[in-house]
């Protein structure tokens, strides 16, 4: 988590305002006082807490090239410890109000993530250290040039997947064959302020939707299997932590659901016509078909944070 950065805005936003300086300021002693802090013990590693921080602008036009080069700066300070990125890439391209033409515009850059990659000046001259690497997450990123998808590759740059929102906005379809053909890793993501679901089945199942309706040959139906992994261990991939949770490998911390269908109407009944347990079509029937009443119980790092109801 991290603060929503805006240094720049119309009068709809002065709220979310802060100077260059105050912005800077209130990000790095956020990061001071909560970046891995519950990490215990005098070889505790940050990187592994449960609280951890992320830079945030929220997008490009809500910030200027110096708001930039500050962050930057501070980052390359930060990113050794964990610390994360976070922001908005490539999502809205209507015509005449687009988001991307309005950051090329006001930047004067060939690509909207140059903006994130210390490209930032015209011309897309460097101005600055890249924000991008490892622990570094886009969301949506719908309408990624092929060079865009590329330097996300090469820099383990990750995309979080919105396709309820995109639904929600009108913003398009991430072009699922594509982006993957690049090596970007893509995870799932709700995107609640821009959206109306933040259950993670429930955005799976409008993942399988959007790409089964995808053009022509762009076209996908989503394996079952695909779906599960884009739920789970891609989430772990995409914030540099896939040796630590994701899936039921020995040794990583316990973070799990247990779902009880019996506790959710008709779901019970609907998963005994969908074949024996354990096949794809049973696991993409639970995929799609449950909804919060049929999670019973959570677990983080093996302890129960939720119980069964009484």
């Amino acid at each position: 988590s991290g603060r929503g950065i805006q240094t720049v805005g119309p009068a709809s936003a002065t709220a979310l305002l802060t100077s260059e300086a105050d912005a800077l300021a209130l990000t790095r002693d956020e990061i001071d006082a909560w970046h891995g802090q519950d990490a215990a013990g005098p070889a505790a590693d940050a990187t592994r807490a449960l609280a951890q921080v992320a830079v945030v602008p929220r997008f490009s036009l809500s910030v200027t090239p110096t708001t930039l080069r500050g962050l930057g700066e501070l980052y390359g300070e930060a990113r050794e410890r964990g610390v994360y990125f976070h922001s908005h890439l490539n999502e809205n391209n209507r015509p005449g109000d687009g988001e991307i033409a309005a950051v090329r515009e006001v930047y004067g850059t060939r690509t909207y993530l140059d903006t994130y990659d210390g490209h930032f000046m015209p011309g897309s001259a460097y101005g600055g250290e890249s924000l991008l690497g490892r622990r570094s997450i886009l969301a949506h990123a719908v309408h990624c040039e092929d060079a865009e998808l590329a330097r996300l590759a090469e820099t383990g740059s990750s995309i979080a997947h919105c396709p309820t929102s995109q639904l929600f906005l009108g913003s398009g379809t991430m072009p699922w064959r594509r982006t993957l053909a690049h090596g970007v890793t893509v995870a799932l993501g709700t995107d609640v302020g821009a959206g109306d679901e933040w259950l993670i089945p429930r955005v799976l199942s409008d993942a399988y939707k959007v790409h089964m309706t995808e053009p022509g040959d762009d076209a996908i139906a989503l394996h079952p299997a695909e779906l599960l992994f884009l739920g789970t261990l891609a989430g772990a991939r995409a914030l540099d932590q896939e040796h630590v949770f994701g899936n039921l490998d020995a040794g990583k911390e316990a973070d799990f659901v247990v779902v009880r269908p019996q506790d959710q109407p008709g779901l019970a009944d609907v998963l005994a016509h969908s074949g024996e347990p354990g096949t794809s079509a049973h696991l993409f029937t639970l995929l799609l078909g449950m909804r919060e009443q049929a999670v019973a119980e959570v677990y983080v790092r093996g302890r129960r944070v939720v119980a069964p109801a009484a």
